[in-house]
């Protein structure tokens, strides 16, 4: 039997996900710290994968708007893990647990 389209591609698992986060990415037209890292692990996630092509596609067409070649971007993305950049991380989030140690006086 050929292989038809559909028996040679495949269905990721996390495509609606990543669907919702490439579209966020494609309205931003000055990309930052946190964007610049979801693209470059996008298209980690995608390399080799067969299917998904309408991601890689938009994937391929961020790098485009974003005057950026693969291997700038992962420059990029590794230059700020390197400094330390965690993803959600806030200022406020960068050290210590959240556990207030201090001591309060009860009188």
């Amino acid at each position: 039997m050929p292989d038809s389209p559909s028996e040679s591609t495949q269905s990721h698992p996390l495509h609606g996900t990543d669907r919702d986060l490439i579209d966020r990415l494609l309205a931003c037209e000055a990309p930052g710290d946190s964007e610049l890292t979801e693209l470059a692990r996008l298209l980690i996630r995608y390399e080799g994968f067969p299917g998904a092509d309408d991601l890689q596609q938009d994937m391929q067409r961020l790098l485009t708007l974003w005057s950026l070649s693969r291997d700038e971007l992962n420059n990029q993305a590794r230059a700020l893990w390197t400094r330390g950049f965690r993803p959600g991380a806030a200022a406020s989030d960068a050290v210590g647990s959240g556990f207030d140690t201090s001591e309060a006086s009860d009188g």
